[in-house]
């Protein structure tokens, strides 16, 4: 009986280690399962941020991005495209999730703490969230 309990307790060790992603899973190129937005998240020391490749064109083209409703008035001119909208995250182990991250959203001006993650069927989902993680919006990226 021991020897079957010990068996069961081995098995479901290896399989929640396996269950769990790499760290750098998150690093690379994704799209909005929309196809509205693409991003590169990449690795600066022990953080992982994300940054703007790509928008879908508006009627005046993509380079009119800006950051417009930036509430410093001297950044509201600056381009979209290249600027980091996801910084300061870290991975947690526990959680198998990345943790401590502050997301910009353009469309208000507006900073929200972040949390992200990778699914089971690879798509990535960036929660940004007010005080509590109930009171937040999720964006799903697919890999490129």
């Amino acid at each position: 009986m021991k020897k079957i309990i010990a068996v069961l307790l081995f098995s479901l060790l290896a399989l929640l280690c396996l269950a769990q992603k790499p760290p750098d899973a998150i690093l690379g190129t994704w799209i909005t399962t929309t196809g509205n937005c693409k991003i590169q998240v990449y690795k600066q020391s022990e953080e992982f941020k994300a940054k703007i490749l790509w928008l879908k064109e508006n009627k005046n083209g993509m380079n009119d991005y800006t950051d417009a409703k930036n509430p410093d008035p001297a950044l509201r001119s600056r381009k979209l495209l290249g600027m980091d909208v996801v910084d300061g995250l870290h991975y947690d182990a526990e959680q198998n999730e990345y943790v401590d991250g502050v997301i910009y959203d353009a469309r208000n001006g507006k900073k929200w703490d972040s949390v992200v993650w990778v699914t089971d069927d690879n798509l990535l989902k960036i929660k940004g969230y007010w005080l509590f993680k109930f009171l937040s919006e999720t964006s799903t990226f697919k890999r490129e």
